[in-house]
């Protein structure tokens, strides 16, 4: 599979602004994962983050390492999510998932499957990027490469401390966009309801747009309608996951996890 076919190039090219589901699989119930991703498609999501699993996840807040813990305990592996996505692509007991696919985790285990067979693996069940917050970008190069090679998307991060030479560094690494982390923290914050953090927020986005040639999304936060379209006027893409995750927790059924995914993910449109 060439970089040309990759649907994430391919919806960039478009050059619309992006809203981004991050999703947790098999979040809240066995089974959800399916309905989820097929409610979220149908609902104008552009992009659907999953989350890998791992048992010390250090840049997520608390939802999302709850999430994380009723993933594993709902039998979630890397074999498993790769399992997932295949049948997602192919319309296993849903509609087919056309919307690209970027599977969000740290590096322990991407490790543990061995990097190699991880990443031959993510680009046969349809996997389209990956975005490896623990992943320096400094150390990445092979690892760019060989993901470059079989077509998929590698995401690195921005964060507000990140010096100018950096955020040249990160833009000129990323395969067709960057993270930002709007905010210094784990995701799910409430820093940026804070009106000075917000000016900070918007200066820190500037800068980013001054360095960076390519595009970059935003998330951690990001929790309604008013926010996307604030993140949207100084970035290209808002990504939502928190938010999201605490919307479905609640429920007790696949289908009704795909429901409340669905009606939450309109209003942010």
């Amino acid at each position: 599979m060439s970089n040309n076919n990759n649907r994430i190039t391919t919806l960039l090219q478009q050059n619309k602004k992006l809203l981004i589901a991050y999703y947790m699989p098999e979040f809240p119930v066995p089974g959800a994962t399916l309905p989820v991703l097929e409610a979220l498609q149908e609902s104008g999501a552009d992009i659907i983050e999953l989350g890998m699993p791992y048992s010390d996840p250090i840049g997520d807040g608390p939802v999302i390492q709850e999430a994380a813990h009723t993933a594993i305990c709902n039998g979630v592996t890397i074999k498993h999510l790769f399992e997932i996505v295949r049948r997602a692509r192919q319309g296993d007991e849903c509609r087919k998932i056309e919307v690209p696919i970027l599977l969000m985790g740290y590096c322990n285990p991407m490790l543990a499957y061995g990097v190699d067979c991880f990443l031959h693996d993510a680009v046969a069940s349809g996997v389209d990027g990956l975005l490896i917050p623990d992943f320096p970008p400094e150390e990445a190069r092979e690892f760019l490469e060989k993901a470059k090679g079989l077509g998929l998307t590698v995401v690195f991060l921005v964060s507000p401390v990140t010096p100018p030479e950096r955020i040249e560094l990160i833009d000129s690494l990323s395969t067709d966009f960057s993270y930002c982390l709007a905010v210094n923290a784990t995701t799910g914050t409430a820093k940026l309801s804070d009106a000075s953090n917000g000016a900070a927020v918007d200066t820190y986005l500037q800068r980013v747009r001054k360095h960076a040639a390519k595009p970059f999304v935003v998330g951690f936060g990001i929790k309604d309608r008013e926010r996307v379209e604030h993140m949207w006027s100084l970035s290209d893409g808002a990504v939502v996951g928190t938010a999201l995750l605490q919307h479905i927790a609640g429920a007790s059924t696949p289908e009704e996890s795909a429901y409340l995914a669905g009606e939450f993910w309109k209003t942010l449109l």
